[in-house]
C-alpha cells in the first residue's frame, strides 16, 4: 500500500512540475517579428516601436529583432509566417490584411494559417492633400474628382488593401472618380505627396506627420465618428484634435479604421501565445508606448482571445461584401 501510494505522490508530483514548466514557458533564442510592410511604413514602425518598449523595459531576456518582408502588399510576411509552422519564436506584425489579402489575390496562405495573438490599437485614417493644394474639405476635393473623372490621383499603401478600400468607399459616397497609385507603403506614398506627384493620399496619422509639420502637406478630414482626442500642437498652428471628422465636412463616411494586428505561426504552442500574448500587453502599457500612440493618434485597443477572433469575423464579412461589389474577389 504504502509503495502505491508513493509511486501515486511521485507521479502527481511529476505531472505538476511538468504543467508547472509549461506554464513558465519562456523564448530560447532571439524573437523575431516580421512585419507585413516595407521599411519606414505604419507596419514597421508599429513593430519597432513594440521592439523598443520590449528593451526599454527589460520585458523579456531574448533579444526581439524586426524584418521587412512586404512583398505582395504584405503577403510575403504572411508566407514566411506559414512556412514556420510550429516554430515558437516568431511573431507576424499586420494589419487587416491578413485576412483581406486572400480575398482578392490567389496567395500562397489562407488567413487561417497563422495564430491570432492580439490586436493593440486602431489606426485612424485621414485625407491628405499637397500644402499649397486648393481644396479646403474632402468635399472640395471630391467635386474635383467629379468634374475631372479619372485625373487627380491618389496615392497608399498596396493594391486592394486597406488604402485603395477607403478611397473606393470616399468614390462611392461622392460619386468621384480616382486614380488610385500603389506605393509599397505608407511612408513613400507620403513622400511622394510631398514631392507632389500624387495630388493625395488616404493615411493614417503616423505615416504622414512629418510631411505634414515640414509644411510639405496638410491634412483635409479624419473619416472617424469624432474629432481625434489629442490636442497637443503637433504644427505651430494644429493639433490632431483641429483636424475635422469628413462626417463634419459633408462626406457621407462616418468611421474607418485599421487594426494593427500580431500573429504566432500555425499549431504555435499555446503557452507561447500566452506568453507573447502577456508581452504584448506588458509593452503596450509602457510609457513610452502609450505616448507613441498619442503622438500618431492612434486608438489604443488590445484584443486577443475570443474578442480578437469575433473583430476578424465580423470585418471579414464587412470586407467580402464590399470587394464582391467591387469585383475584386478573387476567382
Amino acid at each position: 500500500m504504502k509503495t502505491r501510494i508513493a509511486a501515486s505522490l511521485v507521479a502527481i508530483a511529476a505531472a505538476t512540475l511538468a504543467t508547472s514548466a509549461q506554464a513558465q514557458w519562456a523564448p530560447s533564442k532571439p524573437i523575431e517579428f516580421i512585419a507585413a510592410g516595407g521599411a519606414g511604413g505604419g507596419t514597421d514602425q508599429f513593430a519597432r516601436q513594440i521592439q523598443a518598449a520590449i528593451a526599454k523595459a527589460n520585458l523579456t531576456e531574448e533579444n526581439v529583432v524586426v524584418a521587412n518582408k512586404g512583398g505582395g502588399s504584405g503577403a510575403e510576411a504572411f508566407i514566411y509566417g506559414k512556412g514556420a509552422t510550429g516554430d515558437d519564436h516568431k511573431l507576424i506584425f499586420g494589419t487587416s490584411n491578413e485576412w483581406t489579402l486572400p480575398l482578392v489575390t490567389k496567395l500562397g496562405f489562407q488567413a487561417e494559417d497563422l495564430t491570432p495573438v492580439a490586436a493593440l490599437a486602431l489606426d485612424e485614417f485621414i485625407v491628405w492633400v499637397q500644402a499649397d493644394a486648393p481644396y479646403q474639405t474632402i468635399m472640395d476635393l471630391a467635386a474635383a474628382g467629379k468634374e475631372n473623372p479619372g485625373k487627380l490621383k491618389f496615392g497608399g499603401s498596396q493594391s486592394k488593401d486597406v488604402d485603395q478600400t477607403l478611397l473606393r468607399q470616399i468614390e462611392n459616397a461622392t460619386g468621384a472618380k480616382f486614380v488610385y497609385i500603389p506605393f509599397k507603403s505608407g511612408s513613400e506614398a507620403a513622400v511622394q505627396l510631398a514631392g507632389n506627384h500624387i495630388d493625395a493620399n488616404t493615411n493614417n496619422p503616423a505615416e504622414n506627420v512629418g510631411q505634414w509639420r515640414a509644411g510639405q502637406a496638410k491634412p483635409l478630414c479624419v473619416v472617424a465618428p469624432q474629432r481625434m482626442a489629442y490636442k497637443e500642437k503637433v504644427t505651430e498652428t494644429m493639433s490632431w484634435n483641429d483636424i475635422p471628422t469628413c462626417k463634419e465636412q459633408g462626406l457621407a463616411l462616418e468611421s474607418f479604421q485599421m487594426p494593427r494586428t500580431v500573429f504566432a505561426p500555425k499549431d504555435a504552442d499555446p503557452q507561447a501565445v500566452a506568453y507573447y500574448t502577456d508581452l504584448l500587453q506588458k509593452a503596450s502599457e509602457t510609457p513610452d508606448f502609450q505616448n507613441y500612440l498619442k503622438t500618431t493618434s492612434q486608438t489604443a485597443r488590445f484584443m486577443t482571445g475570443d474578442e480578437f477572433k469575433s473583430f476578424i469575423a465580423a470585418d471579414l464579412e464587412k470586407s467580402k461584401a464590399q470587394f464582391a461589389a467591387d469585383g475584386w474577389l478573387a476567382k
